[in-house]
């Protein structure tokens, strides 16, 4: 197993890439990718059960999108059992990966609570909206800063494992390894692909709501759900073929077994 250091412009060649997969089949990578946000969703309906339910299949769920996205790069066929055949590759694994993650952003949402009382956790298990008053005094900005920190390097850990143990079969502890290591040595691309997700995800479509909005005042709901709807069903599937070009880019394709 070795993973390659790559120049930082390769991170806006990930967004590249995964566009150019999600072009091959618009409609239904489109369609798998709300299957898995349905699936999730409908299991997060349960209460305590559904969420941990949904912690422990996503990374399963995920390497079915990457599989998917693998497929359309070579011409294959995808379907709803892609997306669901993921949870077959080295499933005690996955699951441990998935029981993994929640155990530390629990851990990590408990820890921020020693810095402002358990607001912020409170408010992420709930899912209710912040009160105007907390919003005001800040109470959720140093919480918020050090969950970004701690979940740093989780996040680096997690984000090839899941891949490396589906289709590499690594122990947990060497995908989290290789994982972590892989994204340590290329910071400057993640980097890069940080401010392109940024820009594509968050401020290009803001700023076209805005002048949408100034310019059409009384179709808010129309102009939003125009905005709302693209993201949906093409930026999201390209950023998810995005994460299957990283690894590719990283790992090459040759390392798959």
């Amino acid at each position: 197993m070795r993973a390659q250091t790559l120049p930082a412009s390769a991170g806006w060649h990930w967004l590249v890439s995964g566009f150019a997969i999600y072009r091959r089949n618009p409609i239904l990578l489109s369609m798998l990718v709300l299957a898995y946000w349905f699936t999730i969703l409908l299991l997060n309906v349960l209460p305590v059960i559904g969420a941990v339910a949904a912690s422990l299949i996503i990374p399963g769920l995920s390497v079915g999108l990457m599989q998917a996205s693998r497929n359309l790069e070579r011409g294959q066929a995808i379907g709803i059992q892609t997306l669901y055949g993921g949870l077959k590759e080295n499933t005690k694994t996955l699951i441990a990966l998935g029981a993994l993650y929640l155990v530390c952003t629990l851990g990590i949402l408990g820890i921020s609570a020693l810095s402002d009382g358990g607001d912020l956790l409170n408010f992420m298990l709930s899912g209710k909206k912040a009160d105007r008053e907390t919003i005001e005094e800040g109470n959720f900005f140093l919480p918020a800063l050090i969950v970004m920190l701690l979940m740093t390097p989780v996040m680096m850990a997690y984000w090839f494992a899941p891949i490396l143990a589906a289709w590499h079969k690594l122990t947990l502890g060497r995908a989290l390894f290789f994982s972590i290591v892989a994204c340590w040595i290329n910071w400057r691309p993640f980097l890069s692909y940080g401010i392109g997700l940024l820009l594509v995800a968050g401020i290009i479509p803001g700023l076209l709501l805005g002048v949408l909005l100034a310019l059409f005042p009384g179709a808010q709901g129309f102009i939003t759900a125009l905005i709302t709807m693209p993201m949906l069903l093409a930026v999201g599937p390209t950023i998810y073929a995005s994460f299957y070009a990283s690894y590719r880019d990283i790992f090459g394709i040759s390392e798959i077994v």
